[in-house]
């Protein structure tokens, strides 16, 4: 999410607004929009408010019940979304609300808002609780999606080798370096059983034009092979780019 995320907590008579920090970490409760007898004037506002913001996404919280079937409050929503995507050309999302009013009712009466002053912040932070939750959401498919490409490329990096003895083993492509107009590409054991096979790197000589790999016996060959391979990942661990991958 490039752009700063805006919820609202659609009521019968008030909607509370609540946008995120420039970087989508939290949500901030801002103003209650209250809603006139005029539906389509109301939804036209809505939609301006969220323009006028610069956001990227619109988060609408969804009432259900408790038990997570809808309610007449539910259809009223939903016809009010329906609404305001005809009205604004941004995405419009929607994020379960069972909780947050209960939320926001806590949050006032644990700091010291009187009765008759909570309605005028309510709705409000009941919307930050929803953009909270759609937030949290985000970032965890995001992670998720994240662990799944690593996985997935992982995966794709596995091959099978066969020894002398026709034994097949599988291993994970680690690197493919060019040393004196050749490449070479390196190994490890997909599934090692012990440290020394954790550690443990086979190279061999990459045919392009074949596309096989070939053994390589001048030990001396090897030898720079590796330390040329030693060298560049020094190199790379190094680098900017090792270091967002271990953030």
């Amino acid at each position: 999410m490039e752009k700063r995320a805006i919820a609202f907590d659609i009521g019968n008579k008030r909607i509370g607004v609540a946008v995120s920090d420039p970087f989508n970490e939290y949500a901030m409760p801002c103003e209650t929009y209250v809603r006139t007898k005029n539906f389509e004037a109301d939804v036209a506002a809505i939609a301006k408010i969220a323009q006028d913001r610069g956001v990227g996404v619109i988060v609408c919280g969804m009432p259900v019940n408790y038990d997570g079937t809808e309610s007449v409050q539910t259809v009223k929503t939903r016809e009010f979304v329906e609404a305001l995507k005809q009205k604004t050309p941004l995405p419009v999302e929607l994020e379960d609300e069972r909780f947050t009013t209960m939320q926001a009712r806590e949050t006032q009466i644990m700091g010291g808002i009187k009765r008759d002053d909570r309605k005028k912040t309510i709705d409000s932070i009941a919307a930050s609780y929803i953009l909270e939750s759609y937030l949290t959401r985000k970032k965890q498919e995001v992670k998720t999606m994240t662990e799944q490409e690593l996985l997935q490329d992982e995966e794709e990096r596995i091959i099978e080798l066969e020894d002398d003895e026709g034994n097949v083993e599988k291993f994970l492509h680690i690197a493919t370096i060019e040393y004196k107009n050749a490449w070479y590409c390196f190994f490890q054991k997909a599934e090692p059983e012990t440290e020394e096979e954790e550690d443990e790197v086979v190279m061999f000589k990459l045919d392009s034009d074949n596309e096989t790999l070939l053994p390589l016996e001048d030990e001396q060959l090897m030898d720079e092979v590796f330390a040329e391979f030693c060298h560049q990942y020094e190199d790379f661990e190094d680098s900017d780019e090792a270091l967002e991958l271990d953030q």
